[in-house]
């Protein structure tokens, strides 16, 4: 973990970003962290970065052709979980069955399913996290501030999906990615 975190604090040093910690990340040991705006590849790599530098356990869903060829165990290293998705018909079941096998993780995904503008949020996060019964963390990166991390716990148990993804949306209205063009806050 600690060379992850080296690299992290030299992404953000090169690029002259600044790290924010507003959730008590050591206090938390597993959760769905969601990671927006996702706009370009860029986005995805200051956000774990960002995530690194906190030393929290993160893992990341990705194309399994990543995790294969020969340089496939950097990845894995890196926190990848290769899946074939024509394979995988229920990711979501199978992200509840990581969660709760393990006593620490961080499961990042983001929701907006592509680097392109989308109409919504695919929602698949939420109901990993009400299955798995842990709570969701807003992983973001901000290009206008130059800044990321993770900025706020979300808990939903005794609320409704409606209540929690207004005030998921209501955080990231004002977040800027590399290509805000590519983003649509209006998220459900």
């Amino acid at each position: 973990m600690r060379f992850k975190s080296v690299i992290g604090r030299l992404l953000f040093g090169i690029a002259g970003w600044r790290l924010d910690i507003d959730v008590p990340v050591h206090a938390i040991s597993k959760c769905v962290l969601i990671a927006a705006p996702h706009t370009s590849n860029w986005d995805f790599y200051y956000a774990i970065a960002a995530f690194w530098m906190m030393g929290v356990p993160v893992r990341f869903f990705i194309k399994d052709s990543w995790t294969k060829p020969w340089y496939g165990f950097v990845i894995r290293a890196l926190g990848g979980i290769g899946v074939n998705r024509a394979q995988r018909s229920n990711l979501t079941g199978y992200a509840v069955q990581l969660l709760r096998e393990r006593t620490d993780l961080y499961l990042v995904n983001s929701p907006e399913g592509t680097r392109a503008y989308t109409e919504r949020w695919k929602t698949g996060f939420y109901h990993i996290a009400v299955e798995a019964e842990v709570p969701i963390l807003l992983g973001y990166v901000d290009y206008r501030q130059k800044k990321g991390g993770i900025a706020k716990v979300v808990q939903h148990k005794g609320r409704s999906k409606e209540e929690v993804m207004q005030e998921i949306q209501a955080f990231y209205e004002d977040k800027v990615g590399r290509y805000p063009e590519n983003y649509n806050p209006k998220i459900f």
